[in-house]
């Protein structure tokens, strides 16, 4: 009998989308996932002028992603199950717009951060709520559609951190018009997923009500293990995008250099997202991808703390395949659940858990570098999380579903 997690996230009744209108909104919705991060980092010193912004309220500007993402994406289920999930990202689609197109213009700090909530808080439905879309639409080709996505959003971050400064310049030099110019990109997301949001509530129509779900994810080995495994591979990923280039110009290599090696890191996500689903849809364990990804981690953090002008290079790319990691989790994610409605609330979890990890990791890692002034220590703390990603990535990995 279905489940009333599957019934209102995995209706195969009364669509009118197909596969590829289903993709298109998936990879839209993707676009949109990072784009608010990073377009506030190149005119930040703008906004904290232009809002009389203390530090202190920077450093917790760069928090709320992070805070948004554990906390709201946890309530993505309860709302999946009254709603749909394909609702609830309409939903969020529409937060992200609002709160883009309002904080440049809020006028002062506090209101900035609340409007930049709001629109993390989209965010963080939709991060939970995708990979059901993908378990229901593409059951076969999780690996490759989930790459696809990963690809989406390493463009849509990317394009948004190059192109907010000539953006502004082009606005002359206004930076709230540089950055409200993102929210287009969560409208044009908006008629796509309207359409599957019409689709459930059709097939919700013509599918009576079923029994509840009794699996209790917190309660599964499965679900920690993908937790602990999001955690580490976030803290990895916020520790390489708060201080990469400044561990890099710290070791003497110059502005300029140290930025095309942070963003030879984050542009391999691109290519490397689509060998990653091409090696996941040949093994029915991702344990081996967890292990070799953790052991290009190891080798990455190691290079950097030992010596990093020997091979700015090689560690630049080793990291970038390091995160690889997020795509890898939230394939496996999409695998663990046997429906779609068990992966809204296994990815609500893991996130959820995981992002609650991350959350400390760059204070720790500045801290640890003001206290031993120096990064060889910071480094080799990073180097050792990589162990437990490792062997949570392994467990995560197997071929078993919840």
């Amino acid at each position: 009998m279905a489940t009333q997690s599957e019934q209102t996230v995995q209706p195969r009744t009364g669509r009118r989308s197909g596969p590829l209108f289903a993709l298109i909104a998936l990879l839209l919705a993707a676009l949109n996932l990072r784009l608010a991060v990073t377009s506030v980092g190149p005119v930040l010193t703008e906004i904290r002028d232009g809002l009389g912004m203390s530090t202190t309220m920077a450093g917790l500007l760069t928090s709320v992603p992070v805070l948004c993402f554990a906390s709201i994406g946890l309530a993505a289920p309860r709302l999946a199950q009254r709603f749909g999930a394909a609702p609830v990202i309409l939903g969020g689609m529409a937060l992200l717009a609002g709160g883009l197109a309002i904080r440049p213009f809020t006028g002062g700090p506090i209101l900035f951060l609340l409007f930049s909530a709001i629109a993390m808080a989209g965010i963080a439905l939709a991060n939970v709520l995708l990979p059901s879309i993908v378990k229901d639409r593409f059951p076969d080709r999780i690996g490759t559609i989930t790459g696809l996505y990963s690809v989406a959003l390493n463009i849509g971050a990317t394009t948004a951190a190059a192109a907010t400064v000539p953006l502004t310049g082009a606005f002359g030099d206004d930076w709230r018009l540089g950055l409200a110019c993102w929210a287009l990109a969560a409208l044009v997301a908006l008629p796509p997923w309207a359409l599957m949001a019409r689709d459930h509530r059709a097939a919700a129509q013509a599918t009576p009500a079923p029994a509840p779900d009794p699996v209790r994810i917190s309660r599964h080995p499965v679900a920690w293990a993908l937790g602990v495994y999001f955690g580490m591979q976030s803290t990895s990923a916020y520790v390489i995008i708060g201080w990469l280039p400044q561990i890099y110009r710290d070791a003497g290599i110059s502005a300029e250099m140290a930025g095309i090696l942070f963003a030879t890191t984050s542009f391999l996500g691109v290519p490397l997202s689509f060998v990653l689903s091409a090696l996941i849809s040949r093994f029915r364990s991702q344990s081996l991808i967890a292990l070799v990804l953790g052991l290009f981690g190891i080798a990455g953090w190691l290079g950097l703390m030992i010596s990093p002008t020997a091979a700015p290079w090689v560690w630049a790319v080793m990291l970038g395949v390091v995160n690889t990691a997020f795509p890898l989790v939230l394939t496996m994610i999409a695998l663990r659940g046997k429906n779609p409605g068990t992966v809204v609330r296994l990815s609500a979890f893991a996130q959820g858990v995981g992002y609650l990890f991350a959350i400390p990791g760059p204070l720790v890692i500045g801290a640890l570098h003001d206290a031993t002034d120096g990064w060889r220590v910071p480094l080799g703390l990073m180097a050792l999380l990589m162990v437990p990603q490792i062997i949570a990535g392994m467990v995560a990995g197997r071929d078993r579903q919840i």
